[in-house]
């Protein structure tokens, strides 16, 4: 054992994530309610273009009029990622108006060490301005290849910015690499096992060696199309690696059902292991 030993940051129950676009206030009761011990709403991918401005204040105002906290939920807030012309305004309006209420930041696409530091920076300074008591946590999406190749130096420099978590986003992931796969973020069939596991594997790694947590964007919620036989075929997977538990993009409210046996799947997992 290494006489430097990085402990766990911020700890927090997350079995379960759910993911609701922020153009749909009316699921927003609907997450709220749910079995889910996560909830991040969706500024970035879930919603479009012309919907991005009304989004952010649809999140603003579910953050204000909400009882996330209070109904068992972490809350979270899926920015967009900083090479577009949204991000700056999602972090100013959305902390600036709600931060008292707000959990922590998904960052997506992360692809520098630099990128968690621009984030923090900001929080660091709105936070300062608007007096707040509490810190806002920062998570991110490892779905680039560059994240992917940065992934040790994200996660030992983000350690003194904020960083608690990270996200493996096979489908943004599996389009990076330029990846022939025969659905979104799906496995090609003439590959000889799992072509993500590496990059998953190597970013477990980085979330093991320096406190983190790891989490699998969920396959089932992303394409809507996998068996409840291939969700324990994967689970076989985190077992074997460790996963702390899945996120869940759901666009239809049946796919809530599955919310309750990823949960009990995590709890499953750490009956063997400790996190």
């Amino acid at each position: 054992m290494s006489h430097i030993i990085y402990e766990p940051v911020k700890q927090r129950l997350q079995r379960s994530e759910l993911a609701v676009p922020g153009s749909s206030p009316n699921m927003f009761e609907k997450a709220l309610k749910s079995a889910a011990d996560f909830v991040f709403l969706d500024l970035e991918d879930a919603v479009a273009p012309d919907d991005k401005v009304t989004a952010r204040k649809n999140v603003i105002d579910a953050l204000q009029d909400l009882d996330w906290q209070g109904n068992g939920k972490t809350i979270s807030v899926r920015i967009n990622s900083i090479d577009t012309h949204y991000m700056y305004r999602d972090v100013v309006e959305v902390v600036e108006q709600a931060g008292q209420h707000l959990d922590t930041i998904l960052l997506p696409k992360a692809g520098t060490a630099s990128d968690v530091y621009m984030l923090s920076a900001m929080l660091n300074q709105i936070e300062t301005s608007k007096g707040f008591k509490h810190r806002i946590g920062i998570e991110v999406l490892i779905e680039t290849t560059l994240g992917m190749a940065n992934v040790m130096d994200i996660a030992k420099c983000g350690r003194e910015e904020r960083l608690e978590a990270m996200h493996f986003g096979v489908a943004d992931y599996a389009a990076s690499c330029r990846a022939r796969t025969t659905v979104i973020g799906g496995l090609n069939p003439n590959y000889p096992g799992d072509q993500w596991h590496a990059g998953l594997s190597q970013m477990l790694v980085a979330c093991r060696a320096y406190g983190f947590r790891g989490q699998l964007m969920d396959l089932l919620g992303i394409l809507m199309i996998l068996s409840l036989i291939k969700m324990l075929q994967e689970e076989g997977l985190l077992l074997a690696l460790r996963e702390s538990g899945q996120f869940t993009l759901h666009k239809l409210s049946w796919l809530m059902r599955f919310i309750p046996l990823q949960n009990l799947k995590s709890r499953m997992r750490n009956r063997f292991l400790l996190h």
